[in-house]
């Protein structure tokens, strides 16, 4: 394909990226499909010639579509959100042509300066205390990871790392390996410090935690991968009081903030943590400004802060935060279908966009009612266990989402739901 070619081709691409989110809610939300079903429709082996570029594109409606979730059908109500955009789409366009990695300053001045510049913005948008902002005398910042996972390791490193020099500046005698096996990581069942968990959007008293850890000299590190963009709501800022204790702050900005997947933001108080934990100085990555101090990188990242660049400055801090509040308002109408309806409860605080609900009844109804929803095919639902309790989760999703497909949504799950209990033994 030359450049010809692909300007041509290029602009048919986003024609069909227009038309499939145009139209995507007129498609099945969930594939009615085997598992196994794509190897059938494809040769054993890739192609010895080359194929057309039609041939391809004639395929993605026969091979990857059937077996496609749409996530971003207003119909999607399962896990948490994936951040999805117009802006974001062209920059990760941009991205992609210009392929850079950014694991120093000299291999991209502009990816890695434009990552420190772009999670200060985002710092400034959460009021995250000034430790936490790089800006051109700061101790702390911000790096873009993959995943809240990859995040929660990265701080897991730098905690090792910090905790190991503690005790060899009081030591310096003592063998390493000696300490490494005796340092201990305290969790709950969410794994860390968290706020907005995965089942049911709780949050962690931070407030309470946080000086302790800071009394024992134990690294607090906070996981908000879905909740955090809410926090550039002053009304739901709140939530995030105590951050001044945390050492680490992590959320992604892929979930909910309009950034495409993977934009994983996290900040650090002291960067020279997470810099001593992962520095290595081979000669091919010296450069003659790497004593700056200002840009730090902990994994081989394309330039994924462009993404963030365009959504920035293509909805302003004020559009974001109206899609935030859009949101949590489509789940308070749906909040207020459920509890207008006494055969169902509500079974945790609607503090977002997520609302966990339940029929009144044993854990097989639910159970049962959720196979109804799901093999429908309409809408897609997940569950989660509350207390031993099944429990259904409806989360807002979808940028498109309005209130006409929550009410549809409630229409069908409660005519499937008077199946259910008409075929209970009476």
């Amino acid at each position: 394909m030359d450049t010809t070619e692909f300007r041509r081709r290029g602009k048919e691409m986003v024609d069909l990226i227009a038309d499939y989110l145009e139209n995507i809610e007129q498609r099945t939300v969930y594939p009615d499909v085997e598992p196994g079903y794509l190897r059938s429709l494809i040769p054993e082996e890739a192609p010895e010639d080359p194929d057309t570029y039609e041939d391809v594109v004639k395929d993605i409606e026969r091979v990857i579509m059937p077996g496609v979730t749409h996530w971003h059908s207003p119909y999607f109500y399962a896990y948490f959100p994936t951040a999805n955009s117009f802006p974001a789409m062209l920059a990760d366009m941009l991205s992609g042509a210009i392929g850079c990695i950014g694991f120093s300053w000299a291999a991209s001045p502009a990816c890695t300066e434009l990552e420190t510049v772009m999670m200060d913005w985002l710092g400034k948008m959460l009021k995250l205390p000034e430790d936490f902002i790089a800006g051109t005398h700061g101790q702390g910042g911000g790096v873009i990871q993959g995943t809240a996972s990859e995040a929660t390791l990265v701080a897991l490193l730098a905690a090792r790392c910090r905790a190991v020099r503690m005790i060899l500046a009081s030591d310096p005698q003592r063998p390493e390996t000696g300490i490494t096996s005796k340092l201990v990581a305290y969790s709950s069942d969410q794994f860390c410090a968290t706020l907005g968990t995965t089942p049911s959007c709780a949050f962690d008293h931070i407030t309470e935690l946080g000086p302790i850890c800071n009394a024992e000299k134990i690294w607090m590190h906070i996981d908000a991968a879905y909740a955090g963009s809410s926090f550039i709501c002053p009304e739901f800022r709140p939530l995030l009081n105590g951050i001044e204790f945390a050492d680490s702050f992590n959320f992604n900005a892929h979930k909910w903030l309009l950034v495409n997947f993977d934009c994983s933001t996290m900040w650090v108080k002291k960067r020279s943590d997470l810099i001593g934990a992962f520095k290595m100085d081979p000669l091919y990555l010296k450069h003659d400004h790497q004593e700056s101090g200002r840009y730090f990188c902990t994994d081989n990242s394309l330039f994924r802060s462009l993404k963030m660049w365009f959504v920035f400055r293509m909805y302003g801090l004020k559009g974001l935060q109206d899609y935030i509040r859009k949101h949590v308002e489509l789940a308070k109408e749906f909040e207020s279908l459920v509890r207008a309806d006494q055969r169902f409860e509500i079974s945790a605080d609607v503090v977002l966009g997520l609302v966990c609900f339940r029929l009144k009844g044993s854990n097989e109804v639910n159970e049962t009612l959720l196979k109804r929803i799901n093999n429908g095919r309409k809408i897609h639902l997940v569950p989660c266990l509350l207390s031993g309790q099944f429990v259904l989760r409806f989360a807002l999703c979808a940028r498109t989402t309005e209130s006409r497909h929550i009410r549809e949504a409630w229409r069908l799950i409660t005519q499937l739901a008077e199946e259910v209990m008409q075929e209970l033994p009476h």
